[in-house]
């Protein structure tokens, strides 16, 4: 959709599909930063003069997409207050998450940060919990949460041999798995 660099003129409006946001740093380490989905926005950083995009946004799945050129959406947040609500509280939201996040990766072992990061993608606990579509690599996973591969195959074998997941043709998120972030255990401090 985008790239790191490109000028930011527009905000987009996810109808149907799922994005993922990377980042790359100066050095060449890269970051999975969100993954979106139907309802999210992304590109915000236009609307308070963000004149290049700091992020890359990346489909992954085909998506339906509305592009708002910066100036229209400016109208919208100030004509309709309707709209300006739903803006608004999606920005809170989203500001909300990332906080989350960042306490999460401040504060919490790889093990726990990939419990949350599925139970997240997963939707448990919400009324349309479902298999996490489409398939998300262990790569990403790891990219997600600030560790290696190899550390999200050892945690996802884990996980399913406690019978808190399945992945065969699809990844299923049981809500037990919630347990590994409730619960404090001494030998849960891998990192």
């Amino acid at each position: 959709m985008f790239s790191q660099g490109d000028a930011a003129t527009a905000v987009f409006y996810i109808r149907s599909g799922r994005i993922k946001i990377t980042v790359v740093s100066r050095q060449g380490k890269d970051a999975v930063v969100a993954l979106l989905e139907a309802g999210d926005f992304l590109g915000e950083g236009c609307l308070v003069g963000q004149p290049l995009r700091m992020t890359s946004a990346t489909t992954m799945t085909p998506c339906a997409l509305w592009r708002i050129e910066k100036e229209t959406l400016l109208r919208l947040l100030h004509g309709n207050h309707e709209f300006s609500d739903f803006f608004l509280s999606h920005l809170l939201t989203r500001t909300i998450r990332l906080e989350a996040d960042l306490v999460d990766h401040l504060f919490n072992s790889a093990e726990k940060r990939l419990a949350r990061a599925l139970l997240l993608l997963a939707h448990v606990g919400e009324a349309r919990e479902l298999p996490i579509a489409p398939r998300i690599s262990q790569e990403t996973l790891a990219k997600m949460i600030g560790t290696t591969r190899e550390r999200v195959s050892f945690f996802m074998n884990k996980f399913r041999k406690l019978g808190l997941l399945d992945y065969n043709g699809e990844l299923r998120v049981h809500s037990a798995l919630l347990n590994v972030i409730l619960n404090d255990h001494p030998n849960n401090h891998s990192t």
